[in-house]
């Protein structure tokens, strides 16, 4: 059998983070883009607003819009304004969200172990290096074509 080009499936990748995460969304009764934005917003501190989200994870505002409103109606986080913006909300994870948290980025690490299993620590990093230039490139094309 041939080897597979990782970049011809995507949907693998797709399919096993949804295996791995599925269960805390079961548990916690969340959907997955509920899951994704408490995700994203503990793994990326720098950024916190509803634009950052839409923007680095190519997400819709409508889906990401809705999300974070249930997302605050359940007390999951809260928007935060500054003085000199009172038009950019900044969104807070409340404590209301720690164990999904946990239970969220558990999941992730058992998703990253079974597609890093027996690659070494020097392996993972050189792929890691690749894959933010490769990153980098993309943001870079779809900014400009935008």
């Amino acid at each position: 059998m041939l080897p597979l080009n990782p970049w011809e499936h995507p949907n693998a990748l797709k399919k096993l983070y949804s295996r791995c995460v599925g269960d805390v969304c079961v548990r916690h009764k969340i959907s997955r883009m509920e899951l994704d934005i408490l995700l994203f917003l503990a793994n990326n501190p720098l950024y916190d607003t509803a634009t950052d989200i839409v923007d680095i994870r190519y997400l819709s505002k409508s889906q990401v819009s809705a999300s974070i409103r249930l997302l605050e109606e359940c007390g999951y986080i809260r928007k935060e304004y500054t003085d000199s913006n009172r038009k950019t909300a900044h969104l807070r994870i409340c404590e209301a969200a720690a164990e999904i948290l946990r239970d969220g980025k558990a999941a992730q690490e058992k998703f990253l172990s079974i597609m890093m299993e027996d690659f070494s620590p020097e392996e993972q990093i050189c792929m890691k290096q690749y894959y933010d230039r490769i990153y980098h490139n993309i943001s870079r094309y779809l900014k400009e074509e935008d």
